[in-house]
């Protein structure tokens, strides 16, 4: 069975049986997503000209695609098994995109908390928000004014069955660690969510009632965290995670968790919250047992294993480095690796985790599926990985 197929057949089923879709209609007619690099399908690309060149892209798209990835991110997975177009960003505006389905507010770098001259990408939470906020009201207009645009921009009824996706938080904790204590990180916690409750609750006011909220995840097992923060041997777990890191990670979740319940009291909202985290966890810890070798090295970087980082040179670049001419090449096979560029994953580990997240087990409300049938589907076969 194709695996698009496959995939919509499965989320059919276990959406029959969310508060969020009706079984008498599974239809999800659009998606609106906010995030950061995690989810961006080319709005820092778009907004700031930042440069994703190649090798990004090679996988699927084989060229650069605005995506931090070789390939393909969780969130296209999952808008292919609503059999929905790939999200266009809402900041590129070359090509005539299409919205009819949604739109992509995340932009790479993004944080919950307002961004600052260091920042990465000005385009924090708060702002994403308020774009969306243009965006729907821009639309209403040309639903009203414009019926030869109609085809390109969703319905005035789409905003209200659409699902609002969120994956957000990661750069707030890791921008904390480079002036803060583990305490102190902890302690900034309730502040990013406040800014995150704050955000939910004006989508909720312009009419959101669907909602699906990633997790953060294992922030200390990204190469790049590891090789700033985990020379000395103490400080790493079991897996050769950076131990503050993840739980500063944890720490966020069990607050973020804790919120999405808070949130299910307002009326009429339905709120999924997803377990990002363990999948991710899951997938560096036991690694070898769906097909991938490296767990924890990036395929492209240079320095060689055990990460193959170097925060000197990003993937793809060729700098002088020690009198020699270097390029941070990719690997042979990107699907023997978890990690991409020791800050992202792979198409093969974003496939992974998306088809975890397909299983309805690490979501509460949790779907009612059963996973040994996905287990046994070609999807999980290590062979096709």
């Amino acid at each position: 069975m194709a695996l698009k197929a496959y995939i919509f057949h499965i989320l059919a089923l276990t959406f029959l049986f969310l508060p969020i879709f009706s079984s008498a209609n599974f239809s999800i007619p659009a998606i609106f997503n906010f995030g950061d690099s995690n989810s961006d399908t080319g709005g820092l690309a778009a907004g700031i000209a930042f440069p994703i060149g190649q090798p990004n892209g090679q996988t699927y798209f084989l060229k650069p695609s605005g995506r931090f990835c070789d390939g393909r991110l969780v969130i296209d997975f999952l808008v292919n098994a609503l059999d929905l177009s790939f999200l266009n960003p809402y900041l590129d505006s070359i090509g005539t995109p299409n919205f009819q389905n949604g739109c992509n507010f995340a932009t790479g770098g993004s944080t919950i908390l307002p961004a600052n001259a260091a920042s990465t990408s000005p385009f924090s939470f708060g702002i994403q928000v308020a774009q969306f906020v243009r965006f729907k009201t821009r639309v209403l207009e040309l639903l009203v004014k414009d019926k030869k645009r109609q085809e390109f921009i969703p319905s005035q009824e789409s905003f209200r069955q659409a699902l609002y996706m969120f994956d957000v938080g990661q750069n707030d904790l890791d921008g904390a660690f480079y002036s803060k204590s583990e305490d102190q990180v902890l302690a900034l916690i309730p502040i990013i969510l406040t800014e995150f409750e704050a955000g939910v609750k004006k989508l909720y006011n312009e009419g959101a009632r669907n909602f699906w909220i990633h997790n953060t995840g294992p922030l200390g097992c990204l190469p790049r965290i590891i090789a700033q923060f985990g020379k000395d041997s103490s400080k790493l777990d079991q897996f050769g995670c950076v131990t503050s890191h993840n739980n500063a990670a944890n720490q966020f979740n069990m607050q973020l968790h804790d919120l999405c319940t808070k949130f299910r009291v307002l009326p009429g909202a339905n709120v999924t919250y997803v377990d990002i985290f363990s999948i991710k966890l899951n997938l560096i810890s036991n690694y070898s047992l769906y097909g991938f070798k490296q767990p924890l090295a990036a395929c492209c970087g240079y320095g060689g294993l055990p990460l193959n980082f170097d925060n000197r040179i990003a993937c793809g670049q060729t700098k002088i480095l020690n009198g020699s001419s270097v390029t941070a090449i990719p690997c042979n096979n990107t699907a023997e690796y978890v990690n991409w560029d020791g800050n992202h994953y792979t198409e093969a580990a974003n496939e992974y985790i998306s088809s975890r997240v397909l299983t309805g087990n690490y979501s509460d409300p949790p779907f009612l599926v059963n996973a040994q049938y996905l287990i046994e589907s070609e999807l999980f076969d290590p062979k096709t990985m």
